[in-house]
């Protein structure tokens, strides 16, 4: 007589439709963000990658000035539901000089 096998104590097996939908929450919010950052002046022609994980916005790539950069980020925080920004964005104009 087979033993049925036991669901594990810990919930470590679920299946997929019992996973937290913060996956659509984050899409959504990256949408917003980058909808907002394509509408905007500053912001239009930037290289700016937009990723959200659990309602926090990573911005990623290179900008023209430093005043784009915080143009960015003060974009991203004005999406209603944004815990945090982390601006990653680096400056694109800035290049050592070699001697």
């Amino acid at each position: 007589m087979p033993w049925p096998w036991p669901m594990p104590d810990d919930h470590s097996f679920r299946a997929l439709w019992d996973e937290p939908q913060h996956h659509d929450e984050d899409v959504r919010l990256a949408a917003l963000v980058a909808q907002r950052l394509s509408a905007d002046w500053t912001t239009r022609r930037q290289q700016i990658t937009v990723m959200v994980q659990n309602s926090v916005v990573i911005l990623t790539g290179l900008v023209g000035s430093a005043e784009t950069r915080r143009a960015a980020s003060e974009l991203a925080w004005d999406v209603e539901g944004v815990v945090d920004v982390c601006n990653a964005l680096r400056l694109a104009n800035t290049r050592r000089s070699r001697r």
